[in-house]
């Protein structure tokens, strides 16, 4: 009888592997760890609060149905929930009788942060000074829902997260839900989809979508204008606040600052925070240890890049939105053809639908090509500040993690520098996110590095030529 859980628990993994995906199969029941049967309870151990949420809306009916057939009608399942306390583990039991859900007790109590000057007064940063303060534009793209994003193995997780937290906004353990990707994978589409569809469903609920530069921006004019609070308390009114490109925070001490007391309370509060990324929290640089603790308090979600039924998939949504007649041949050569993201495929149909009506042109393969083509002909390859770090450490024959050491040697200096400057150049990254990435160095000394090399080019031929050489590695 001892091991009469364990028989139990695979029983009902063999039905439960064949009714959902493998993905999904491998991500939330291959980590349960079944630990006994009394009676007809089957206790389980899942590792965080929000593995158990997640199952409790997803995957209930089947787990019911499962257990009944194993344990007879009155099966009930009890899980062992794993809770992260300052570094120590704890286990918190929950008891669900089927059919329903038990409702496990709030995790964040509200609370309350007086303000300094009544709600009237404070000032909002979206709107010009003079229109009603206490109206929130929530900044959202009405194109950005649920029903335009196209679901598939690649953000199927993200996507399910995102639905959880718009039916039940800070209700959910997904708090944070930070949403990580490349670059036009979808990412600030998700974010928006959410805002969208909690204002659809409550109407008296505040949301703000804002990028973090943005955010950044409208800090510094506030504390130039001695308005620091004001910034302070709006925020802090917020019921869904959606943060796009957190990473752009790096090396940001005040803004970083500002935004964890915001954070704290809008999640004590019971308020949902949903963050998106370039990286996950665990890559991030430039970053505060205790911002980055709490940004993985919730779930982080991977997006990754569309497989080809995806892309076939997004291409026809798009296309079917639009009113438009496109041969199934031409959207599979323009999804065959263009895997990277899904900006740039809906930027080639884009193209595809110019020419052929500014040429009068038909919509064939052959046109197709020929955007194609032109779009890998004319797309600069982007590159990283890593990938950059790289480079620039082999042509001067050092370690990249010498980069990241205080020293005053000369060709470790020199090569830090020209890595700043090419970072410059050759990305969208701010000054602060550079130097945070390359020896944890502020702007003002990026800055520096940049006119140093600048001036070297000008004054050293032999310099000059190390340049050239670098770059042409770096284009390759």
């Amino acid at each position: 009888m001892d091991n009469h859980h364990n028989l139990v628990w695979n029983n009902c993994l063999k039905v439960i592997r064949d009714n959902v995906p493998s993905i999904s199969f491998r991500t939330w029941f291959e980590p349960i760890v079944p630990l006994k049967i009394d009676r007809n309870v089957l206790t389980i151990q899942v590792p965080s609060p929000f593995f158990y949420e997640y199952l409790e809306e997803q995957y209930i009916d089947i787990l019911s149905k499962t257990l009944r057939k194993e344990l007879g009608n009155d099966a009930q399942l009890e899980y062992n929930v794993v809770m992260e306390n300052n570094g120590f583990s704890d286990i918190k039991p929950y008891t669900v009788k089927f059919p329903g859900k038990t409702k496990s007790e709030p995790r964040n109590k509200p609370v309350t942060i007086p303000l300094e000057s009544g709600e009237n007064t404070i000032k909002n940063p979206f709107v010009i000074p003079g229109i009603k303060k206490l109206h929130v534009d929530p900044q959202l793209c009405p194109d950005k829902t649920f029903a335009n994003f196209v679901e598939g193995e690649c953000n199927r997780l993200a996507r399910s997260a995102g639905m959880a937290v718009a039916a039940n906004p800070g209700g959910t353990a997904f708090n944070p839900l930070f949403l990580y990707s490349d670059n036009g994978l979808g990412k600030t589409h998700l974010g928006q989809a959410i805002g969208i569809e909690v204002k659809d469903k409550f109407h008296e609920k505040t949301v703000l979508y804002v990028d973090a530069n943005k955010f950044s921006n409208q800090f510094v004019e506030a504390i130039r204008n001695n308005n620091r609070n004001d910034f302070l308390h709006f925020y802090q009114m917020i019921d869904v606040l959606i943060i796009d490109d957190v990473q752009d925070f790096a090396g940001k001490e005040k803004t970083q600052d500002i935004f964890f007391h915001i954070f704290n309370h809008l999640h004590q509060s019971g308020k949902q925070l949903i963050l998106t990324s370039d990286k996950p929290p665990v890559e991030l640089q430039g970053m505060e240890q205790r911002l980055l603790s709490r940004f993985k308090w919730g779930l982080s979600a991977d997006m990754q890049t569309p497989d080809f039924e995806t892309r076939i998939a997004i291409l026809k949504q798009k296309v079917y939105n639009d009113g438009i007649d496109i041969p199934n041949d031409v959207i599979e050569t323009l999804a065959t053809h263009i895997s990277t993201n899904i900006r740039e495929l809906e930027g080639a149909l884009i193209n595809l639908l110019a020419q052929s009506t500014l040429n009068r042109r038909e919509i064939n393969n052959d046109l197709a090509r020929q955007v194609i083509e032109r779009l890998v002909r004319n797309s600069k390859r982007e590159i990283s500040i890593m990938q950059i770090q790289k480079v620039v450490c082999d042509y001067f024959n050092i370690h990249i993690d010498q980069l990241q050491v205080k020293t005053r040697k000369r060709e470790i200096v020199q090569a830090r520098q020209v890595a700043m400057f090419f970072s410059k150049s050759l990305t969208k990254s701010s000054l602060a996110t550079i130097g945070s990435q390359i020896g944890g160095k502020d702007h003002a000394t990026v800055l520096h590095a940049c006119k140093t090399v600048n001036n070297l080019m000008e004054t050293d031929k032999q310099f000059m030529n190390c340049i050239q050489e670098i770059e042409k590695k770096l284009k390759v």
